[in-house]
C-alpha cells in the first residue's frame, strides 16, 4: 500500500483521488477539463490538462455534510455547487483516480487559470485542509482514503451560512443529474429530490421540475 505510506506521511502522492461533487460528476463534462473543449450548455472552453489521459478508475463515492449552491457561475450561469462538511446528512461525489499532476491542472482550471503548475499537496494530506487562496475553489479537502489514495476535492473558505444562497440553472442541474445517475447509479427520481433538498435550489427548484431536466434517464 504505497500510495497510503505517502499520504499518511504527508508525501507528494503520485496519484489521489479527485472527487467532484458538482458538474465533473458527468464523465463527458471531466474529459472537457482532461482534453480541453467546451462542455454542452456550458459558456467557456477549457484549456486541458498537460496530461489529458482519461482517469484510471473511476468510483461513486459519498461524505458526511451537504452541498449549496452559491455565486455566479460565468460558465453555466445560477448558483454554484460547494462541499460545507458541516451541513447535516450525506454528500454525493463521484472519485476519479488521477495523477497529482492531472490535479493540479483541475483546480487551475476550475479557477478560470491556465493549467500548468503543480501543487504541493503535503498540507492537505497532512491536516486535511490547505487553503492556495480565497477563490471560491481554492480551499482543498482532504475526505478519505480509499484503495490507498487519498481522496481530495476542493471547495469555498466560506459555509453556506456565510454566504447569500443563489439558485442554480437549468442546464447546470441537468449536468449534475447525469453525473448523479452515473457516479451513484440513482434513477431520475433519486438524484432530483437530492438535488432539489440543496441550499440554494430548496425553494427554487422542485423535485418534479428537476426530474423534468433529466434526459437518458
Amino acid at each position: 500500500m504505497h500510495g497510503t505510506t505517502e499520504a499518511m506521511r504527508g508525501e507528494q502522492p503520485e496519484l489521489v483521488w479527485y472527487a467532484s461533487y458538482g458538474s465533473n460528476m458527468d464523465a463527458g463534462r471531466l474529459r472537457c477539463y482532461l482534453e480541453g473543449g467546451t462542455p454542452p450548455g456550458g459558456r467557456r472552453s477549457c484549456p486541458g490538462c498537460r496530461d489529458p489521459r482519461p482517469p484510471r478508475r473511476t468510483t461513486g463515492h459519498q461524505v458526511p455534510g451537504g452541498i449549496h449552491f452559491a455565486t455566479e457561475s460565468q460558465v453555466w450561469g445560477g448558483g454554484r455547487a460547494f462541499l460545507d462538511r458541516a451541513l447535516p446528512g450525506s454528500a454525493a461525489l463521484r472519485a476519479y483516480l488521477v495523477s497529482g499532476e492531472q490535479f493540479a491542472d483541475l483546480v487551475a482550471q476550475e479557477m478560470y487559470r491556465e493549467p500548468g503548475d503543480d501543487l504541493d499537496l503535503r498540507e492537505v494530506l497532512r491536516t486535511g485542509v490547505s487553503r492556495l487562496g480565497p477563490g471560491r475553489y481554492e480551499t482543498l479537502l482532504r475526505v478519505g482514503d480509499l484503495d490507498g489514495h487519498p481522496v481530495l476535492t476542493f471547495t469555498a473558505p466560506f459555509s453556506s451560512a456565510e454566504v447569500t444562497p443563489v439558485a442554480p440553472s437549468a442546464a447546470y442541474l441537468r449536468m449534475l443529474l447525469a453525473g448523479l445517475r452515473d457516479g451513484q447509479g440513482w434513477d431520475a427520481d433519486t438524484a432530483a429530490g437530492y438535488l432539489a433538498g440543496c441550499p440554494g435550489a430548496l425553494g427554487h427548484w422542485s423535485p418534479a421540475d428537476i426530474r423534468a431536466l433529466a434526459t437518458n434517464f
